[in-house]
């Protein structure tokens, strides 16, 4: 792909210096992937920065910051997936549903989206870098009706809970789970819960590099729900 003319040039891209940073951050998190996962994740972060000079992805022009900002961010939710069958809801640049997928290899993930060139990205990065459980799937999520259900369903681009939840509850499995994905306290949107049959816990989330941003993961299930998934 050929820089869009105009536009700022996009920092060097030092893969080398990207994976110290990678490896380092997922030490702190006390994190095991394998070389294959990681290296794959610093390509996945080349392709990115080369996409977002002509289709703008992400707001994260730097590669250097996409490693925290996006890579160890989408992997911050690793301890809490529930079972292998997972649904990435406004899934973008795959953020985080293909970084997770390259992390856990034994899951099989729908990247869901409605922009077409989105979409494409999804396609051509799940092909240049061989990613075997990952399907992508354009549709609006009120739209998407599967053969299956989900043991977990993950959003890190919706920003109201409320709508989230009522809009992907139905694609869920039972005993899994929803995990939305957000960043000031979001005690507030709780409420809106209320009538939908779900109950909420927010748990913090601690990223490396990014200590001055505040993160958090909402977990959802169905009221009274106990046990593992099972699909």
């Amino acid at each position: 792909m050929r820089p869009v003319a105009g536009r700022a040039v996009a920092p060097e891209f030092d893969a080398a210096g990207l994976r110290r940073r990678l490896d380092a951050g997922l030490a702190d998190m006390a994190l095991d992937l394998d070389q294959d996962a990681r290296g794959r994740l610093i390509r996945y972060v080349a392709l990115l920065a080369r996409w977002n000079r002509a289709y703008n992805l992400t707001a994260v022009r730097d590669p250097a910051e996409m490693v925290p900002r996006h890579i160890l961010d989408s992997l911050t939710v690793l301890p809490h997936l529930e079972g292998r069958r997972c649904l990435d809801v406004g899934s973008g640049a795959g953020l985080p549903g293909l970084v997770l997928a390259l992390a856990q290899p034994a899951t099989d993930w729908v990247l869901l989206d409605s922009n077409a060139k989105k979409c494409r990205f999804l396609t051509r990065a799940k092909a240049e870098l061989a990613i075997d459980n990952v399907r992508v799937v354009r549709s609006r999520v009120e739209d998407f009706h599967p053969q299956a259900r989900f043991s977990t369903i993950i959003s890190r681009a919706l920003s109201n809970l409320a709508e989230f939840v009522a809009a992907a509850v139905h694609l869920l499995a039972p005993g899994g789970r929803l995990l939305a994905m957000k960043g000031r306290d979001p005690d507030h949107e709780l409420p809106a819960l209320g009538g939908l049959g779900v109950q909420a816990e927010v748990v913090p989330l601690s990223v490396p590099g990014i200590e001055d941003v505040r993160r958090h993961l909402v977990i959802v299930t169905a009221a009274g729900a106990s046990g593992p998934a099972r699909a």
